[in-house]
């Protein structure tokens, strides 16, 4: 949503933990809870992987990670990445406003006519290298979602 000027509106923060939402008051994990605490839980390939995938991430411009007890968010205006972490791997994920059909998605999921989540896993930085388009894909997904690009859009 944006102002009357076209500009997008400013994002609330809780008061309590300090992340910011598009809506006041928006039901979430009002945690505060390093990363690095949850990648501890995994192989040092994996959390390379993980650090691969924000990478590429922040090439589509600035974004905010946030941990919670059981994922990792990445956030622009809105949460649209992430990775569960696992033993030995993380499940990165990304939601897209259309869907994407590679073998290599061991998961896509609709959540409404706009928002798609794809996943995949990865055990290795060159997993996530080795994705062939994966940078373009995060940059529309930061874009489209993670900036909310797509809501002027019908």
């Amino acid at each position: 949503m944006s102002t009357a000027t076209g500009e997008p509106r400013p994002l609330w923060t809780c008061p309590r933990c300090g992340h910011a939402f598009v809506t006041a008051n928006l039901w979430h994990s009002c945690t505060r809870i390093d990363p690095g605490t949850v990648l501890a839980r995994t192989t040092p390939e994996a959390r390379a992987a993980f650090e691969r995938y924000v990478q590429l991430i922040e090439r589509c411009g600035p974004v905010t990670v946030i941990a919670q007890r059981t994922r990792i968010v990445v956030m622009a205006r809105v949460r649209f990445a992430g990775a569960t972490v696992l033993r030995d791997r993380v499940r990165l994920n990304l939601a897209l406003g259309r869907r994407v059909d590679d073998p290599r998605f061991t998961r896509v999921e609709g959540y409404g006519p706009r928002w798609i989540a794809h996943r995949f896993e990865a055990r290795t930085a060159a997993d996530v290298d080795g994705f062939d388009g994966l940078p373009d894909l995060l940059c529309e997904s930061y874009r489209d979602l993670g900036l909310q690009g797509s809501l002027g859009r019908s």
